[in-house]
């Protein structure tokens, strides 16, 4: 019994809470609101799904949900669609008593501001706007660097949504290489600045970089003197060896000349 009045108590609480907001408000007991107010970034040829969220009361209902849209950046002007009565395209569809949009094959000028209102059947009628962009592809990266600071900057054109990382030698740098800023676009070497600095910009649609180069570090210097006095080394062992192997072979032939000679020089 317990269990069943639980659910009641917390539906009356709910109708009293927004009988009091109906009140605060002079009486308009409908709200239409879209959950995230950042703008909804979709990438071309995907669909792009708006979906807002009406509330009233128990004893109210809706009658009419319309979907206008503004084109950015020529701000033309138009409605997409009304429930229950018409859809403006073959690619719009609308579902859940017109609370939700969906634009099939998204493209460049589906972008803009849409505005979608909702009346009940006391006329009441309240809007909630959001604005749809194109997700874009990064461009252009570039590296900057501040040489007396050891910083060095990423910058990238106008991709959606871009992700920064840092590498160091074709490696993704270390707190001993340095530290990244929170937003990814700068590095703060805190060793020497030096070898190869790689800045890889992505997002959905993929990844560009760009590469900064310092003067050789010394520890690289003296790797790659290492590996060639080793390769001399051994250059020069294979050549004394097959040197040695040469004479042997000619002090082997002298001698067995010598020993046939010997016989005929004896006097007869």
């Amino acid at each position: 019994m317990r269990g069943d009045m639980e659910p009641r108590l917390q539906r009356l609480v709910g109708t009293v809470l927004l009988l009091h907001i109906c009140w605060l408000w002079s009486g308009q007991c409908l709200s239409v609101r879209f959950i995230s107010q950042q703008s909804l970034y979709v990438i071309k040829g995907q669909d792009l799904i708006l979906q807002a969220q009406i509330e009233l009361l128990d004893s109210e209902h809706v009658v009419k949900v319309t979907w206008d849209h503004v084109a950015k950046p020529s701000g033309t002007s138009s409605t997409l669609a009304e429930f229950p009565r018409k859809v403006s395209d073959g690619r719009i569809s609308l579902e859940q008593q017109g609370a939700t949009l969906k634009i099939r094959n998204y493209q460049a000028a589906d972008a803009g501001v849409y505005t979608v209102t909702v009346t009940d059947q006391s006329g009441q009628r309240q809007s909630a706007q959001r604005t749809v962009q194109e997700y874009l592809a990064v461009h252009h990266v570039s590296v900057m660097v501040n040489v007396s600071h050891s910083v060095l900057h990423c910058m990238e054109a106008w991709g959606t949504e871009p992700t920064f990382t840092w590498l160091h030698e074709k490696v993704v740098v270390t707190e001993k290489v340095g530290r990244v800023s929170a937003d990814g676009m700068s590095l703060y070497v805190s060793s020497t600045l030096c070898g190869h600095f790689t800045c890889v910009v992505s997002n959905k649609l993929g990844h560009s970089s760009a590469t900064y180069t310092a003067e050789a570090c010394e520890g690289t210097n003296r790797s790659t003197t290492a590996v060639v006095v080793f390769l001399l080394l051994i250059l020069m062992l294979v050549a004394a060896s097959l040197a040695f192997i040469l004479w042997r072979k000619h002090r082997r032939g002298y001698n067995r000349r010598e020993r046939l000679r010997e016989p005929f020089e004896e006097p007869l």
